[in-house]
């Protein structure tokens, strides 16, 4: 498919923004069949919905710290998805998966969750509160233009803005690990989709992808 070039501008999402479902279609279009976890349990195809995911992308947009590019035709190229993660908060996430009928998105967020609490952000750096970057998002047609490390960049200023002391990801994918380590963020912990000896674990993830990372920055 033939790249687009556009020229973009960099938005700050409100809470209550008009664009919530042009968004979530860009969602479905990219994000939610091709992200690495997604993709191995086969959780949706493109251009399909999915409740739980879109109930997790509009969760997070009230939160208003995710920004969006948009091109001078006021097409969605691209999301960064960013919410706020308190204390406590992910033992309650982990505990209301118990009941999650849908077994696909229950063993993605069941992984997530639990590597997160082997770390401890909130000790670590006397902080209240996270800025976490949950979802990072490139339509097919402006890839290969540098806009999901602008997209980042421009996180980065929301969360200044708001006083956040330590951004962090779950970079689930290589692409988006190589982009945070260019921005300064730093490995906290990794779960390798494969041992050694080439058996898989509980993900069959396509290569290159080989690892979950949680990754973070301090920008204080």
């Amino acid at each position: 498919m033939q790249k687009v070039v556009r020229r973009m501008e960099f938005r700050q999402i409100p809470p209550n923004s008009e664009r919530i479902g042009d968004i979530i279609s860009h969602l479905r279009d990219t994000f939610f069949a091709d992200e690495p976890l997604n993709k191995s349990v086969k959780l949706c195809g493109p251009g399909e919905g999915h409740l739980e995911l879109e109930r997790h992308s509009i969760k997070t947009l009230r939160d208003g710290l995710s920004v969006m590019a948009v091109t001078d035709e006021d097409v969605i190229a691209g999301v960064a998805l960013n919410g706020i993660l308190k204390r406590g908060e992910t033992e309650e996430a982990l505990d209301s998966l118990k009941d999650m009928q849908d077994e696909g998105f229950k063993k993605i967020f069941t992984l997530l969750y639990e590597e997160n609490l082997k770390v401890d952000f909130f000790e670590e750096f006397e902080i209240p509160k996270l800025f976490e970057i949950r979802i990072l998002s490139v339509d097919c047609r402006f890839r290969g233009q540098g806009l999901a490390k602008k997209l980042l960049e421009k996180s980065e200023e929301v969360a200044r803005e708001n006083d956040f002391r330590v951004m962090k990801s779950d970079a689930t994918g290589i692409f988006s690990q190589k982009i945070f380590s260019s921005l300064g963020y730093c490995t906290k912990s990794e779960y390798p989709y494969f041992v050694e000896n080439g058996r898989s674990t509980n993900f069959v993830v396509d290569p290159p992808h080989d690892k979950l990372k949680i990754m973070y920055k301090v920008i204080d």
